[in-house]
């Protein structure tokens, strides 16, 4: 018998990849969302809900679970006092899911757990310092779900995503947001774009998640490319694909004081424990995605 994954927020920007690498590695894939689908393995569930979590888990038993549900409204999740929701939500379904017989939970957190600053941000030696609320629920989070998982049979892993683009992404976002604006001949203004930021493709980043349950690796895991790029280099090269680089407004917009000058992953950990490398870089990626873009017409709102 097939081992069973059930996949939260598996109708998400990222969780929709990850259920196509989970399915590729043999899983039984259960999704659960809001909203009803016809599609097999499919649940419609609020996790908010307490005993919507339950049910849930009690109907599908499954054997791993991939958390990816959280709130990600755009612009409003840094500070969104959902988090807190989200948080409790989390921790009462890896207990749940612990005491149903679950053997493996891999949890999905954020480069913003770190001290940003450092020249790269490295699992065992960066501290974890959030500067935002977001940052905070997912740090206490995974602290909290990883001394639970010392106390039970549960296996506990936590892949830390960091800039995520590629099909599927909703407007609201940097690559999206600018792409419509290229298209549409429409000014994009953006800061001066020198800041250096990990950008990975979201089938890259899925498909390492996919690994983080398959395997037996434990604990926090960068989920990166490893390499930080200048955010203007990822506006030029959408640029150079769908025209329109006049329309690029780069010092329009102030950059934070609270932005870091790079954003960079450390990936040993992701490469040579996990065993897992991108299959995308820079190039085919942008190409991947304005191919995508170009086929739905616009991305979605």
């Amino acid at each position: 018998m097939r081992e069973r994954v059930l996949v939260t927020g598996a109708a998400g920007f990222v969780g929709h990849h990850a259920v196509k690498a989970l399915r590729a590695r043999g899983f039984a894939v259960h999704g659960v969302g809001r909203a009803a689908s016809a599609e097999a393995g499919w649940h419609a569930a609020d996790l908010l809900v307490p005993e919507e979590r339950r049910a849930l888990l009690a109907q599908v038993r499954p054997s791993h679970l991939l958390h990816l549900a959280w709130d990600a409204e755009p612009g409003r999740y840094w500070t969104s006092a959902r988090n807190l929701d989200w948080a409790a939500a989390t921790l009462d379904l890896a207990q749940a899911f612990a005491a149903s017989g679950g053997r493996r939970f891999v949890g999905v957190g954020t480069c913003a757990e770190y001290a940003w600053g450092a020249a790269r941000l490295d699992e065992a030696t960066t501290p974890c310092r959030p500067a935002t609320l977001y940052g905070a629920a997912k740090d206490g989070t995974r602290r909290i779900l990883e001394a639970f998982a010392g106390q039970t049979a549960m296996r506990f892993a936590w892949g830390r995503l960091f800039y995520l683009y590629g099909p599927g992404e909703r407007r609201g976002r940097l690559v999206p947001d600018a792409l419509q604006a290229l298209t549409a001949g429409t000014a994009f203004p953006t800061s001066h774009g020198l800041q250096r930021r990990d950008f990975l493709h979201v089938a890259d980043a899925a498909a390492a998640l996919a690994a983080l349950v398959a395997g037996d690796v434990t604990g926090p895991v960068n989920i990166g490319s490893g390499t930080a790029i200048p955010v203007r280099t990822l506006l030029e090269g959408l640029a150079a694909r769908i025209g329109g680089a006049e329309h690029l407004d780069f010092g329009a917009r102030p950059l934070s004081p609270t932005e870091p000058p790079v954003i960079e992953a450390g990936t040993r950990i992701l490469t040579e424990t996990v065993g897992f490398r991108p299959r995308f870089d820079l190039a085919r990626g942008l190409d991947d995605t304005v191919a995508w873009w170009r086929a739905q017409g616009q991305p979605p709102a």
